[in-house]
């Protein structure tokens, strides 16, 4: 039996190991054991006296503890062999060299995402991208600029229109439109300021009124990606601030945007927008609240080449005087690098109390 019989467990140190020796008051029936000798180190001795001794090595000892505290598992065989090994060993040729893998997190380009398995499309375009501008059509783009853009939109607008004996005209300059990608691929400043010069003549009398428009200051949140038939959308909260000039509306009108648009194919895309906001007419000026709604079809026709047909309406609501205005629209876009864009625009009032005709030109730059 191996284990303490009376007392401690005993340590025998053989420094230098002898053939044993029978000694006389030994009993004839002792057996003689070779001294311990593993490698010259110690031997733990259990039980008492000399009779049925048994010497344990140290290191097998160990071995054994090792071995059955030793998980069970699969793996416990391959932690054990590179202890095993023989120094100098060359490792075994499947073995691969350890690197560091570091996840990278993904870019998140908007707020939500369709629950979907097809992979999102669309986003902020990338430098190697063509820009995405909201103009020449009044159906802004459905994607945000990016984080870290600047894109400045500008250009002309000039409107007629004639019924009986009175004529109206107006210019828009320079209709400047700055987008800032702040904080966040999904977020956009924006801001917009302009200035118009108006002609109202009747008969004989004569009025024009020119001065600064009234700020505008608003926001564009990228809502989800186009994944198939679900579309890319984007909100807009949005507001002019009245800056006191002789075309200001001299209150502050917050109004609300919803963008959506499809990639249908390379050549061919669409999209629309729904809006409410708060607008003026009369004297004294009387707030109403104002709905549009638009539809717009894009066209690739060259590499730099691209036009677009639209159709929007301004619905007034609870409105005293404003009427119900239909209208359609076309222009052509010239890509010039991905960075520079310039366009072209005119449309048409479809509406007998919409204005009859109005054109445009302007230019994107994004940096």
């Amino acid at each position: 039996m191996i284990g303490p019989t009376a007392g401690p467990p005993k340590v025998l140190i053989n420094q230098n190991p002898a053939p044993c020796r029978r000694k006389a008051k030994e009993s004839s029936a002792a057996a003689c054991e070779p001294a311990p000798r593993l490698l010259g180190a110690a031997s733990w001795t259990w039980g008492a006296g000399t009779t049925g001794m048994r010497r344990i090595s140290p290191c097998w000892l160990l071995v054994g503890l090792y071995l059955l505290a030793a998980p069970s598992s699969a793996g416990a065989a391959e932690r054990l062999l590179p202890e095993l090994r023989p120094l100098g060993a060359t490792p075994p040729e499947s073995a691969e060299p350890l690197v560091w893998i570091q996840e990278v997190p993904e870019r998140r380009m908007t707020l939500l995402r369709w629950n979907s398995p097809l992979e999102p499309e669309g986003g902020p375009p990338g430098f190697d991208e063509p820009l995405a501008s909201d103009r020449p059509d009044f159906t802004e783009a459905s994607s945000t600029v990016g984080l870290g853009v600047v894109q400045i939109e500008m250009g002309y607008t000039f409107l007629r229109d004639e019924e009986l004996d009175t004529r109206f005209t107006a210019h828009s300059f320079p209709e400047v439109l700055a987008r800032i990608g702040l904080f966040a691929e999904w977020f956009e400043l924006r801001i917009s300021t302009n200035f118009s010069a108006e002609r109202h003549s009747a008969g004989t009398l004569l009025e024009t009124v020119s001065g600064l428009d009234d700020l505008y200051l608003g926001a564009k949140l990228g809502l989800t990606q186009q994944q198939g038939a679900w579309p890319e959308m984007v909100l807009m909260p949005q507001m002019l601030v009245p800056l006191g000039g002789e075309t200001s509306v001299h209150r502050l009108l917050p109004g609300l945007s919803w963008l959506y648009g499809w990639d249908v194919c390379e050549w061919l895309s669409t999209g629309g927008s729904t809006i409410a906001r708060l607008s003026v007419e009369g004297s004294p000026d009387a707030e109403y609240l104002e709905f549009a709604q638009s539809w717009t079809v894009g066209y690739t026709l060259t590499e730099r080449l691209g036009a677009y047909t639209e159709w929007f309406v301004l619905v007034p609501v609870a409105a005293q005087t404003a009427p119900t205005e239909h209208y359609f629209d076309g222009g052509f876009t010239l890509r010039v690098t991905n960075n520079l864009q310039l366009d072209i625009r005119a449309g048409w009032g479809l509406s007998r109390r919409a204005v009859d005709f109005f054109s445009g030109a302007g230019m994107v730059v994004r940096f």
